[in-house]
């Protein structure tokens, strides 16, 4: 399990490696597109878009260029957005909720959702932490660094059970280091996500909870840079790739195992990661509500409040709602 953990995250890194060193097509241009047509350079982490975008072929058709710009993490990406070498963001909440902290000039223009269920806290199996409340006073390992999605989980869940955050001792472990001290018991309680949460639980790990029923918000973002925004001819395609992402999640939802295929084929995942990151990936791109600026603001409020998030965010005035109505 450890060699797959490996495999797993070389195949990543190579991937973020190769789109770190500048943009490229690899096979997401638009059938069709011509240089008149525009381009749009789309933002994404190790191949995920674009490995769906690719798969369900939903560019086909288009009057514009598709370049892909990978990188390994949200941080990245966001650095690439802000000096103009990206049209587009992609990352979960609070990532984007840190970018616009730091004064990243970029605007969430849609949403994508899933369960939560891809987030958890997972504990060894003969543990005696049976609840949140359990964790009062004892070392949770938080995965990959501070202000990630798993330690979202983390703050939420302790408020819930009524307790504070100061009643655990955190540390922040990348998520291959604290899978191997996890493996070999150094580690009792993990604050992890995806591939890392479910080769924890293949190892004998037992969840104490995820992100499932509010506890997470389970939003994502698409967000475009100001720049991006002010141009007539990206707008005008971000507004058509959007519609066109949303027929691509839908095909991954009914395609699970075409998913699966082209993500092993992409990134060199096992059958059962691969499955695994196919069916806890976001299930649809919806367009930003009160609702969902409602559900987010809790994130920053909760991150603000335990000197995360500095400064604050007001969620709802950094959204352009008007590129995607379903």
């Amino acid at each position: 399990m450890n060699r797959t953990v490996r495999v797993l995250t070389t195949a990543f890194a190579l991937a973020a490696l190769l789109g770190t060193a500048g943009c490229a097509d690899n096979g997401g241009t638009a059938a069709g597109a011509s240089s008149s047509d525009g381009q749009l350079t789309v933002g994404d982490q190790a191949k995920t878009l674009q490995t769906l975008v690719k798969a369900s072929g939903v560019l086909k058709g288009s009057k514009y260029g598709v370049k892909w710009a990978e990188f390994q993490g949200a941080a990245p990406l966001f650095q690439a957005v802000q000096a103009g070498a990206a049209d587009t963001s992609y990352s979960a909440d609070l990532p984007s909720l840190q970018a616009l902290s730091g004064g990243v000039r970029v605007k969430n223009v849609a949403a994508l959702k899933n369960d939560g269920s891809h987030v958890g806290i997972v504990v060894k199996k003969d543990s005696a932490v049976r609840s949140v409340a359990d964790l009062k006073g004892k070392k949770v390992v938080v995965s990959s660094a501070k202000g990630s999605i798993s330690e979202y989980l983390l703050a939420n869940a302790l408020q819930q059970a009524g307790l504070s955050y100061s009643d655990v001792t955190v540390q922040y472990l990348l998520p291959t280091d604290a899978q191997a001290a996890f493996a070999s018991g150094k580690v009792d309680v993990w604050a992890t996500f995806g591939v890392y949460q479910a080769v924890a639980l293949q190892q004998g790990g037992r969840l104490l909870i995820d992100g499932n029923d509010g506890r997470i918000s389970g939003y994502g973002f698409i967000g475009a840079s100001d720049k991006a925004l002010a141009d007539k001819g990206k707008r005008a395609a971000l507004t058509d790739f959007l519609g066109r992402l949303s027929k691509a999640l839908a095909w991954g939802r009914s395609h699970p195992e075409e998913y699966a295929a082209a993500i092993r084929k992409d990134t060199g995942a096992s059958p059962a990661i691969a499955k695994t990151l196919a069916t806890t990936a976001y299930g649809e791109v919806l367009p930003i509500t009160p609702d969902v600026t409602k559900a987010v603001q809790k994130v920053a409020d909760t991150m603000h409040g335990i000197k995360v998030l500095d400064p604050n965010v007001e969620v709802a005035d950094s959204v352009d709602a008007s590129l995607f109505t379903k």
